[in-house]
């Protein structure tokens, strides 16, 4: 089993920043992508972004290129991991529920960004954390 468990929420005023984290513990993750979606109220899941196991490549969606970045923390050992996104130039439509979620597939270099996109690619989800930002 993989936990993964997010935090950094909170609420902050179009133009700011906050940065999320989310701590994964359990089995390894080292070969696997990490992602980061989010939900608004009423609205389905949507991405907001990728990395690679190895942190080196890094995957976004058109709504958060230039202001979104994903980075992680990656050790050898099995257990702890951890994964970032920093979050700048915040807009009120990116309030949301935010998740981090493990690929359920171990890194395939031909991936693109529409394949880490997919919902279905993840197996493991956090509780998520929320971020509401004020107009």
């Amino acid at each position: 089993q993989v936990q993964l468990a997010e935090s950094g929420g909170g609420a902050v005023q179009a133009g700011g920043s906050l940065r999320l984290s989310c701590a994964a513990s359990g089995r390894t993750i080292n070969n696997y992508a990490m992602a980061w979606f989010r939900q608004a109220r009423g609205k389905e899941r949507e991405f907001v972004g990728a990395v690679s196991w190895s942190g080196h490549r890094t995957y976004y969606a058109d709504s958060v290129k230039g202001r979104f970045t994903i980075s992680r923390d990656s050790t050898l050992s099995t257990s702890l991991n951890k994964m970032y996104l920093q979050m700048d130039s915040l807009k009120f439509e990116d309030t949301a529920v935010y998740y981090c979620a493990r690929s359920k597939n171990v890194w395939n270099p031909n991936y693109t960004t529409a394949n880490y996109a997919e919902v279905s690619e993840y197996d493991y989800w956090g509780q998520g954390t929320q971020v509401t930002v004020s107009s």
